[in-house]
């Protein structure tokens, strides 16, 4: 899907979602006319933040200047020189980073993400789980080389599970981008592949894929967690603490659940809270 119609998809998502929740009551009358906020983001949450701020943008006639890329890439530029009003990473270590030099004010939970296995739709090798991966025959779809945590974390999964010598004897393919390799799963040319949900909710991907759940114990705590906070050069404070407020709330989070996350704010979320501790200490 080009860049053009990706947008055109996501504004008509934003569109469907507009009328199934109440508009949040601290928006009710908000104006920000004439004004911007400047918002960073890992690349994975683009598909949640798009359709999320053309809403927040109807309704606070506000304009938000959006980029979602690479969070190593992102983290490395502010920790350097660069600047933005707000920043949604993944990665609670980055945060903390950025909070001891100064430059992010606060933060809260933003979501969490989740790794489950996907197979052709069908299913016809009969994989359900990921011990499956390691089984002769199975042709298993790969991306060690993918920018991180995307090759990383499924090779660290795998590990933990003891499958991943013979998941890798298996391997039909070792790719450089997940959302380019998951068409061998599409196309039936592989078996099984471990990616992130959201990745089976992307409109090229989504309902052409089956997908089975990973125990937790297998899912390697760093890429989990995304947080969003306020950097210290934000120029309009209130439009910055209505915006995550929005992003946070039930409307703003059923962006992020549409799109694959586990909402920060449901029972599943605070539970992660919890249990990865991402406080703002």
């Amino acid at each position: 899907m080009n860049d053009i119609n990706r947008r055109n998809f996501l504004k008509k998502s934003g569109a469907l979602l507009t009328g199934s929740l109440a508009v949040p009551s601290f928006l009710n009358g908000a104006d920000y006319r004439g004004e911007t906020l400047q918002v960073w983001s890992c690349g994975g949450l683009a598909e949640a933040f798009i359709p999320a701020n053309l809403y927040f943008e109807g309704i606070t006639k506000s304009s938000i200047n959006y980029s979602g890329a690479f969070a190593a890439a992102l983290g490395k530029s502010l920790l350097g020189n660069a600047r933005t009003e707000v920043f949604a990473p993944r990665v609670l270590g980055l945060s903390k980073k950025l909070k001891a030099q100064g430059k992010l004010l606060s933060f809260v939970p933003l979501c969490y993400t989740k790794y489950v296995l996907i197979t052709p739709k069908g299913n016809k090798s009969g994989i359900t789980t990921i011990d499956d991966l390691a089984k002769p025959g199975i042709k298993v779809v790969l991306s060690p080389n993918a920018s991180p945590p995307g090759g990383g974390a499924t090779l660290a999964i795998m590990k933990k599970a003891g499958v991943l010598e013979k998941a890798k004897a298996n391997a039909i393919h070792k790719g450089d981008c997940v959302q380019r390799d998951v068409n061998l799963i599409i196309n039936g040319e592989g078996d099984a592949a471990i990616v992130e949900k959201r990745i089976t909710c992307l409109p090229s991907v989504k309902g052409k894929v089956e997908s089975f759940d990973i125990p937790e114990e297998y899912i390697p705590a760093k890429p989990v967690p995304f947080v969003i906070g306020i950097m210290k050069w934000v120029k309009n404070r209130d439009l910055a603490d209505n915006f995550i407020k929005f992003i946070t709330s039930e409307k703003g989070q059923s962006y992020f659940t549409k799109s694959g996350f586990i909402s920060a704010i449901s029972d599943e979320g605070k539970r992660l809270t919890e249990k990865y501790g991402v406080r703002d200490e």
